[in-house]
């Protein structure tokens, strides 16, 4: 089946104890809605209807979905329905928090906290200039934190990304759209092109084995990388033809601490085996504090720097 766009529900439209208001963001997995649930509060649905295997056309409520693509559909609603159990466990300030799961209109939903903000890429997309060593440091501790309380709980987020990663209006980082259940379902349906985000996406994404905790170390430390170069880093698979990652400690000498740079070149190691194996072991070193002379080098010209240094051994 060629890929396609698949419409939305109406707004106006009441599936179980919710209202649907607009669309949020439409994806060829799932389509995200703002919803009112029964007592007024706002909450955003995500709707499994991956666009390769079913089709929804204008005004219409059910999908469908040919006898072909039957089986892997029904597979890929069961791996999301679980996926949304799991993550209902979970209660944590920077992991979004799963209210509520449903089977309706042959397919499933779930319902999750809405917050107001916007996400990390919006972010960057708007200052149009790197983020501060600071800032890197701050933000991407917080995100590990919700991503150790992941792990922990023996799951793997697999589509870490600026884009998702949310920002509440507070500025308090939040990981959303996990991509756990998309990456088990391409993996036992052969039909599905690969679910992953070139740039983001660590080499174990492609060879579609070998995924664990390093895998999203990989894709935070593409996201940090992405948060200075205002742009994904080098496809992975790319990379292992041919690696033009041009290293953080090279591109940024003299511009961020070398213990910040050396720590994101770290986590882009393509040998998974040569990566943090741990989020805790990638916190530690995201909250070292620099040498004296690295946050000289963060916040000073390496002219200017060097000079200084000159100076105090006269």
């Amino acid at each position: 089946m060629a890929q396609q766009a698949n419409h939305a529900l109406p707004e106006g439209y009441r599936i179980d104890n919710y209202r649907i208001e607009r669309q949020l963001s439409l994806g060829g997995f799932s389509i995200v809605y703002l919803a009112i649930d029964g007592e007024g509060k706002r909450v955003a649905i995500k709707e499994y209807l991956p666009n390769s295997l079913a089709l929804r056309g204008e005004g219409e409520i059910t999908p469908n979905i040919s006898q072909e693509h039957l089986g892997a559909f029904r597979y890929g609603m069961k791996c999301f329905f679980e996926e949304g159990r799991a993550l209902a466990r979970l209660s944590h300030p920077n992991v979004v928090r799963v209210l509520n799961f449903f089977r309706a209109n042959e397919t499933v939903y779930m319902v999750m906290e809405y917050e107001e903000g916007s996400t990390l890429q919006e972010y960057i997309q708007r200052r149009q200039k790197p983020v501060s060593e600071n800032f890197l440091r701050n933000m991407f501790t917080r995100v590990l934190n919700g991503l150790r309380e992941v792990h922990t709980h023996k799951l793997l987020h697999l589509d870490l990304k600026p884009s998702n990663i949310y920002l509440r209006n507070d500025g308090t980082p939040l990981l959303i759209d996990f991509g756990a259940a998309r990456q088990t379902l391409a993996l036992d349906t052969p039909m599905l092109k690969p679910m992953y985000t070139p740039g983001f996406a660590s080499p174990e994404h492609y060879l579609r084995k070998e995924l664990g905790p390093w895998s999203d170390i990989y894709s935070i430390g593409a996201s940090m990388y992405a948060c200075i170069a205002l742009a994904a880093p080098q496809a992975a698979d790319i990379r292992q033809e041919k690696d033009q990652l041009v290293p953080a400690m090279v591109r940024w000498e003299g511009k961020y601490s070398d213990q910040l740079l050396e720590t994101i070149d770290w986590c882009l190691c393509l040998n998974h085996l040569y990566r943090p194996q741990s989020v805790f072991a990638l916190q530690k070193a995201l909250t070292e504090t620099p040498p004296a002379v690295a946050v000289k080098i963060a916040v000073e010209t390496p002219r200017s720097w060097l000079g200084n240094l000159i100076g105090k051994l006269k």
